[in-house]
């Protein structure tokens, strides 16, 4: 820790007003309590500096370090360590950045408007000393400015760069005016927004499967599995980005619909793909509870799979070994089920993982035809 911030483990009555309790983190506000926040924060600088006093801003601490995991909850909660950002020589245009990110966070919620981070960097350069040099310094600050709020950069008129994951399947959703027919698609797909609170949902279907690759979503899709099993398929592309999470959080709350994951069978996948789509990240722990889905459930591959149906494998690497091990070691998640962590041991002494593709070694369409009908009747074989 710098010197220009300090941890403490304040109670609420010492934080600024714009601290939400965790209940409060649950919903997603009206714009006018948004604005709120931020003015709330603007007060609170004011008159600490009226009274000669040197302004603070508080944040939690994000990382694993400071979060729990109760299995009735259902993600990773913030424990109450905070990081405490007072203005100093040193962190002025650190504190700068963070009051005009908000400000600005302010104006484009006012105008009806939206920013993403790559046009933030570039506005900022009207800020004169106080603009960014790179795009990762207005990522922390926008992260800074996310976790002092309570709420999601999403609420503050901030939106993702980049779009979320692909969609087939028997769904219809509802978009402003436009209605997208998810089985009408042709050989293509429905990309997911940047930002899906807006959407209604209409669907007969019995299950939203999510796949990390899109080589195998594209095969699921050309062979219509999702007409076949009346289900949803969501293509991941990695570790489902945020408007991806909250777009299979909300169909599954809306539709009461049961998720379930596939991942390749590597301690990345179980460690960082699975466990933020189901449960959050440390980092992201003052949003987890919008952007996690606590009801998934992992479908595959798992090391027993490797087992079953003689799955080709390639060796772990050294920095596979490393991710399984600090999973073991340091993950709630990870610490509070024991069925990972025989899984995880299990790969770790069996010194191999296995891609999604590998049921190819069986026939290109066995993942389909045979593993996920098996899988599905299965239930002792998921990991929770």
């Amino acid at each position: 820790m710098s010197k220009k911030e300090s941890l403490s483990d304040k109670s609420k009555s010492d934080q600024p007003k714009s601290e939400k309790s965790k209940s409060d983190q649950s919903k997603v506000l009206e714009k006018k309590e948004v604005i709120q926040l931020i003015k709330n924060v603007a007060e609170d600088v004011k008159n600490k500096i009226e009274k000669t006093k040197a302004p603070e801003l508080f944040m939690p601490v994000r990382s694993l370090s400071n979060v729990s995991y109760d299995k009735e909850l259902g993600f990773f909660e913030l424990l109450g360590q905070t990081k405490q950002r007072t203005l100093t020589l040193n962190t002025v245009k650190t504190f700068a950045q963070t009051l005009l990110m908000l400000n600005e966070s302010k104006n484009v919620i006012e105008t009806n408007d939206f920013v993403n981070k790559r046009e933030a960097y570039y506005n900022s350069k009207n800020w004169g000393e106080a603009r960014f040099k790179e795009e990762s310094e207005a990522s922390a600050v926008l992260e800074d400015a996310e976790s002092l709020l309570g709420i999601n950069r999403e609420q503050m008129g901030f939106f993702p760069g980049v779009r979320g994951g692909s969609v087939v399947g028997n769904l219809i959703v509802f978009d402003d005016a436009a209605t997208i027919d998810c089985t009408k698609q042709g050989s293509g797909s429905w990309s997911i927004p940047s930002t899906v609170e807006h959407l209604k949902f209409k669907t007969s279907a019995k299950f939203i499967l999510v796949v990390e690759t899109t080589a195998l979503f594209d095969r699921l899709n050309k062979h219509k599995y999702w007409e076949k099993d009346n289900c949803i398929v969501v293509a991941t592309a990695g570790v489902p980005t945020r408007n991806t999470r909250r777009f299979v959080r909300r169909l599954s709350d809306d539709m009461k619909l049961p998720v379930y994951m596939l991942t390749d069978c590597d301690p990345y996948g179980f460690a960082n793909i699975y466990r933020t789509f189901k449960v959050g990240s440390g980092n992201a722990a003052h949003i987890n509870k919008f952007f996690c889905v606590p009801q998934a459930h992992f479908l595959g591959v798992t090391p027993d799979d490797i087992i079953k149906y003689d799955l080709p494998t390639h060796p772990l690497k050294d920095q596979d070994i490393k991710r399984a091990k600090d999973a073991l070691k340091n993950d709630p998640f990870i610490k509070d089920h024991k069925e990972w962590q025989d899984a995880i041991n299990k790969l770790v002494n069996m010194k191999v993982r296995a891609e999604q593709q590998a049921f190819a070694a069986h026939g290109l369409n066995y993942v389909h035809e045979v593993y996920l009908p098996e899988k599905l009747k299965n239930k002792k074989s998921w990991l929770p």
